[in-house]
């Protein structure tokens, strides 16, 4: 498996939680699922001011092989989406970690990102 950020916390259905200095949530998907899903042509991202809840449906990403989910790590108050995915949604595939992140989050209970899967333990669950 390619090399994981150690700031970063999991879902098992592949979405990235970081979070920044000034208490925000940022949120991508991980390199593992854009390799999966192939060369991505088109993000659906949510609404500035939409609240997400933990699990929940968030974004939708297509790419050449299949559409799917984005389910968001946490709950909270999308503050920000990246203007970079409109144009250019395939920055994803090189850059899931930093450029091809989706949005950014205030969120609403800072207990769920303890809930996230390490980045050992989401290394692992990919290997099974």
């Amino acid at each position: 498996m390619n090399d994981i950020p150690a700031d970063l916390k999991f879902l098992p259905s592949h979405e990235w939680a970081r979070v920044e200095s000034d208490g925000t949530i940022t949120i991508g998907i991980s390199d593992h699922a854009q390799d999966l899903l192939g060369d991505i042509v088109f993000v659906e991202l949510p609404e500035v001011g939409q609240s997400v809840d933990a699990e929940s449906d968030a974004a939708i990403v297509e790419s050449v092989k299949a559409a799917s989910d984005v389910y968001s790590p946490l709950s909270g108050e999308v503050i920000e989406v990246n203007p970079l995915l409109e144009d250019q949604p395939e920055i994803i595939n090189s850059s899931p970690y930093e450029d091809g992140w989706f949005y950014k989050l205030n969120p609403s209970d800072m207990g769920e990102f303890d809930n996230l899967l390490s980045p050992e333990d989401y290394s692992d669950a990919c290997e099974d």
